[in-house]
């Protein structure tokens, strides 16, 4: 209606101002210009923008805290349903960070790491982007969940918010998410929300990296994982308002970030803590579970006689199976029916709906089977992206890993049978696997100026019956099987390793115990351990350096 005074018209349908004063007539017309381009559809014209940078000073404190300017902002994010193109806007003309100062010192900052595609400022416009998708049921098939939870209906204020927040705190010292959380605090009642959706966005900008980091770097099957997770996320609300904002800022990272594998990790982390939230966490301990599982196992083999399906599910500790899906119970149970002592069984197979080849292993358990699967996967090219082992009670290995080729895709079929034909060959001592790596563990070229620090943290209380070395460094080919060798080597026994992989940089969690079956509590050990993986990182970097020059 301000508007409707003919100070703004549309020279070939570009939208610009009559009277070169609109501006300093009523400060608010500066928000409301874009506000008229997003409900009309037509692009500012350059002059109009040019007298928008020319009058940024009349952006102060006072119309900082005008309700009317506040709900023109906010109506820009959630009225229109394009809110990307006004936002990208004011961002290039000094407008955003005018309005909301708190946003300056990200616009433009560039992040020095191969994973982000853009500049901070940018990031987030392109995450809110997202959100503006699936709120277009643009992205139902891609992102069900996601799609569900806002059709159902959230706060679109608060999730909208807490976008344009998540990264605020990025370019200091401290953690970006703690200072994003603090100057949230601050922002929020300035954008006129109530106390309550104020201490939400907080939350949820201190907690941003939280799920993914959960999904990605711990081991999901842990019941400890979804118990720790559910204790910070409290609420089914809190939870739902997470995931989507946790699914917005991966894809917001840029092309290629998101994938069915993180798309499942997420997934079943929503599912199994929306579990424990509604069923009490006591519900996650629950031995049914692996009472189900074995009900499960046992109505998959129907052809199997009384006496094979008892050894079978009688031969497994709970973590198996609660860890494994029905279909990988029904791979191993077959791999291990009458294996003799001295044999390998491999079964190697798409797995669709993680975007990977899943490879079981099935043979009697000894110190450092998991180095020499890792490092037969290293040397048929294979990517290893998950991984889990377990022992059986009579002292089988049922090993599990995912993996992808160099592309980051499932394995061809018709690559399979000479993945397998390698592996089998490496496991009967026919190829050193140390040697033949030699060749592969290279680093690309566009990766090779980037420097990542190498940070590892030891966790005791991550699980209740393993420590959690979680080691944080460049990723290579060969990176897993030194790791893993040098826990072998000093007589840790590796329960499952997580692999998160950003770009280059790939952060790998073991859950390990010692030879007596106890977590690592020693200083000293941690210590004597960490400098060993160090150095094997440092000698197999250097050496990938040497082969890639």
């Amino acid at each position: 209606e301000v508007l409707a005074h003919h100070a703004l018209r549309r020279p070939r349908d570009r939208l610009t101002v009559t009277d070169p004063g609109f501006f300093a007539q009523d400060k608010l017309n500066i928000l409301r210009i874009f506000e008229e381009a997003l409900r009309s559809g037509v692009l500012i014209h350059p002059e109009a923008m040019r007298l928008i940078a020319a009058n940024l000073d009349l952006i102060d404190d006072e119309m900082r805290e005008d309700r009317e300017a506040v709900r023109i902002f906010l109506d820009l994010m959630l009225k229109h349903g394009n809110p990307e193109r006004a936002l990208r806007r004011m961002n290039e003309l000094g407008v955003l960070s005018a309005f909301l100062p708190e946003f300056e010192p990200i616009v433009a900052m560039m992040q020095f790491n191969v994973y982000h595609h853009y500049t901070v400022d940018e990031h987030t416009i392109q995450t809110i982007s997202t959100l503006a998708q699936i709120e277009r049921e643009e992205l139902i098939e891609e992102l069900p969940l996601s799609s569900s939870i806002l059709k159902e209906g959230v706060n679109r204020k608060i999730l909208y918010v807490a976008l344009l927040l998540h990264d605020i705190g990025k370019g200091r010292p401290e953690d970006h998410a703690i200072l994003g959380a603090q100057i949230a605090r601050r922002v929020c009642p300035r954008l006129g929300l109530t106390v309550e959706e104020c201490e939400t966005v907080e939350w949820l900008v201190r907690y941003h990296l939280f799920m993914s980091d959960m999904a990605q770097k711990r081991d999901i099957s842990d019941p400890r994982t979804v118990r720790d997770f559910a204790k910070v996320v409290k609420t089914k609300k809190r939870l739902d308002l997470l995931t989507v904002l946790t699914v917005c800022d991966i894809r917001g990272v840029g092309p290629n970030t998101w994938n069915n594998w993180k798309a499942m990790l997420l997934r079943r982390l929503h599912s199994d803590t929306t579990a424990a939230l509604e069923g009490g966490l006591e519900s996650l301990n629950r031995e049914n579970r692996t009472d189900e599982a074995k009900r499960a196992l046992r109505d998959a083999l129907p052809d199997w006689d009384a006496k094979d399906l008892r050894r079978e599910t009688q031969r497994h500790y709970d973590p198996y199976w609660q860890g494994l899906s029905l279909d990988a119970h029904r791979i191993f149970a077959r791999l291990l029916q009458d294996i003799p002592e001295d044999e390998i069984r491999i079964d190697i197979e798409p797995d669709h709906d993680r975007d990977a080849t899943r490879a079981c292993f099935a043979l009697a358990d000894h110190p450092g089977i998991f180095s020499r699967l890792a490092g037969a996967l290293a040397l048929s090219g294979a990517n290893v992206v998950d991984a889990r082992t377990y022992t059986s009670k009579d002292g089988y290995a049922t090993a599990i890993f995912w993996v992808q080729d160099g592309d980051g895709h499932p394995y061809d079929p018709t690559r399979i049978p000479r993945l397998k034909q390698m592996i089998e060959k490496i496991l009967k001592g026919e190829v050193v696997a140390r040697d033949a790596l030699k060749d592969r563990d290279k680093i690309k070229k566009s990766e090779r100026q980037f420097r990542f620090p190498t940070h590892i943290t030891f966790d005791n209380e991550g699980s209740d019956i393993y420590t959690i070395i979680e080691v944080d460094t460049r990723d290579r080919p060969a990176l897993l099987y030194d790791l893993t060798r040098t826990l072998a080597a000093n007589n840790i026994y590796i329960a499952s390793a997580v692999i998160a992989t950003y770009g280059a940089q790939v952060v790998d969690s073991f859950y390990v115990k010692d030879m007596f079956g106890l977590k690592l509590h020693a200083k000293l050990k941690q210590e004597s351990l960490e400098k060993k993986l160090r150095a094997a990182i440092t000698e197999g970097a250097e050496r990938a350096e040497a082969q890639s020059a």
